[in-house]
């Protein structure tokens, strides 16, 4: 297979080049304090200063100075020489999410959804190259990954990221692919960046996503946009299954009209049109 997602295309290389150097404003060391928080991961919950250093790029000493800071205010916890997030850390993603009404009001139509459907069914938003769920209503296990509030996955290959894609300006799309790793996570991942930009077209034009087996062999999984008042794409809902229970053909025939609805409910309840 030809990789055409190593080759830069003209987009991408416009908007690395129209990216601006940070200004007066830009706060050195909050950003700093930020990598040392995203260098806690599933695969890494307890560091040392060290390591910690080394996963940020910073100094040792500066390492230390966050880290003792996120600690003096709770963010943190030290163990030895070992540093972990605390519970207090959710209060930062809490922030963000009481903030906006949209997902208390998608949680029961969600759930009225997973009632319906018997599958799961999550919402989430774009953040660069990846999809940020935000809400999840689970039923069965059907994936290898645990996901809950807060999870990314690559917008690529998912069917809530295809349809976030979509819902940005044609031209911008080239260029946030290429933003993140394309890989072939089974065989049937596309990562060839023209054939991705057809696909995210083809999602624009049909008002729904759906992608077999590109995250994960076995799952299916059907997206629909939220759209808030102007018609812009806000957020995405989707159902998954398992491709021996619910395979595309029957996904789209008995789920599609069902997650349309729901999605045009909730885009309707935050004063958007479906």
């Amino acid at each position: 297979m030809n990789d055409l997602s190593s080759e830069p295309c003209p987009e991408a290389t416009a908007a690395a080049s129209a990216r601006q150097e940070p200004g007066d404003s830009y706060v050195q060391s909050f950003a700093r304090g930020l990598s040392v928080v995203r260098t806690f991961s599933a695969d890494a919950p307890a560091q040392t200063i060290t390591e910690v250093a080394e996963r940020a790029g910073l100094t040792r000493a500066g390492a230390r100075r966050i880290l003792h800071t996120l600690q003096h205010l709770g963010y943190v916890e030290a163990e030895g020489r070992l540093f972990r997030l605390t519970p207090k850390i959710l209060d930062l993603g809490f922030a963000y999410l009481s903030s906006l009404p949209l997902w208390n009001l998608a949680e029961p139509v969600m759930e009225g959804l997973v009632q319906e459907v018997k599958e799961s069914c999550s919402a989430a938003v774009l953040d660069g190259s990846d999809i940020v769920y935000v809400l999840r209503v689970p039923t069965h296990k059907i994936m290898a990954v645990s996901l809950g509030v807060g999870s990314r996955l690559p917008a690529y290959c998912t069917s809530m990221g295809r349809v976030l894609l979509a819902g940005l300006p044609p031209a911008s799309v080239p260029a946030r692919l290429v933003s993140g790793p394309l890989l072939q996570r089974t065989p049937k991942t596309v990562i060839e960046v023209p054939r991705l930009v057809e696909l995210v077209d083809q999602v624009r034009q049909q008002g729904w996503a759906l992608v077999a087996e590109e995250l994960e062999e076995g799952l299916v999984s059907l997206a629909a946009p939220i759209r808030g008042r102007h018609g812009e794409v806000v957020a995405a809902i989707n159902v998954s299954g398992q491709h021996h229970r619910t395979p595309p053909v029957v996904m789209l025939e008995r789920f599609l009209p069902k997650l349309r609805a729901a999605a045009d409910e909730i885009s309707a309840m935050i004063g958007g049109r479906g």
